[in-house]
């Protein structure tokens, strides 16, 4: 987590250096690094044999608890960002469009692209095209340490990300909480229709944030493999969903929506998603609630799996 911290702050060092020299490239670059992290997640995925018979059923209870939990969230997020325009004495729909960046072609074609390549990736492993061995070891993290990289030459390159940065409203700080009692409301309603789950259940499996490795461990050390394959299903769907919603999030619910949906991913593997949709000068907001939000998580999951 650090270490993706770090390479991320380097990259925004060089940027600032070289920002009269931005490569003409770089947005291709990071496009085509997110393409690749994908592939590798659902290589991942369609290797998972266990985790594909599982689809069927367990998926089902993942989906419905994480929709629900991406829905409290949602609506949190949403009523902080309608208090923060209204404190500002703005029009919440002027001031998006104000601040909102450009988005390059067609937003549901890009989240069409993105999925294809998830879809591919699940498919070359299932069917047993490219096995996981083949590939150089940690070749995600070492992608991940590129994409960070580049996203950060991109913020360093940007002149207007601290001026805009400065004009943030400190009740951002606020947002982890957000996505913390968001995803807890949304979870303890969805379990009134889940009969065969309790409500700490539901709420243990959403305080995952989508960090579905560490909260699956942790969950089926206490509840068992049942509903820790439930946690490890909800958390994948969350970061997929955060990675192909966003720009719906965005124009939907505010701008804040797609970072608090991203939970624990938006220090690392949908940030740069994030940055098209949310805008660079919310780059610090991302991390800082990605780092608490990823912190919580031990602490959370245990807490519910104990109750």
């Amino acid at each position: 987590m650090f270490t993706i911290i770090l390479i991320m702050l380097s990259g925004m060092a060089a940027g600032y250096l070289l920002r009269r020299h931005r490569p003409a490239f770089l947005s291709a670059l990071i496009t085509g690094l997110i393409w690749l992290l994908l592939f590798l997640l659902g290589l991942e995925v369609g290797a998972n044999q266990e985790l594909i018979k599982a689809l069927p059923t367990l998926g089902v209870e993942a989906l419905i608890i994480t929709m629900a939990a991406l829905a409290g969230c949602m609506v949190g997020s949403w009523l902080l960002w309608r208090n923060m325009v209204r404190k500002s004495g703005g029009d919440s729909r002027k001031a998006a469009s104000d601040s909102r960046p450009s988005e390059e072609g067609n937003p549901l074609k890009g989240s069409l692209i993105i999925v294809s390549f998830f879809v591919l990736g699940c498919l070359v492993a299932w069917m047993g095209w490219l096995p996981l061995e083949v590939l150089p070891a940690d070749v995600s993290f070492y992608a991940l340490c590129a994409l960070m990289c580049c996203v950060g030459f991109s913020i360093g390159c940007d002149p207007e990300t601290i001026r805009k940065f400065r004009h943030l409203s400190p009740k951002l700080l606020l947002l982890p909480l957000v996505t913390i009692l968001g995803t807890w409301v949304g979870c303890a309603l969805v379990s009134l229709a889940l009969s065969e789950r309790s409500v700490f259940d539901c709420m243990a499996v959403g305080s995952g944030f989508g960090y579905y490795s560490l909260s699956s461990i942790f969950i089926t050390e206490y509840k068992g493999a049942e509903l820790g394959t439930i946690a490890l299903l909800s958390n994948i769907i969350r970061e997929i969903a955060t990675l192909l919603l966003a720009p719906w999030m965005c124009s939907v619910f505010g701008r804040l929506a797609p970072i608090s949906a991203g939970g624990a991913t938006t220090m690392d593997t949908t940030l740069p998603i994030l940055l098209r949709t949310c805008g660079q000068e919310l780059a610090i907001v991302a991390i800082f609630h990605g780092f608490v939000v990823d912190f919580t998580v031990p602490f959370l999951v245990t807490l519910l799996c104990s109750l």
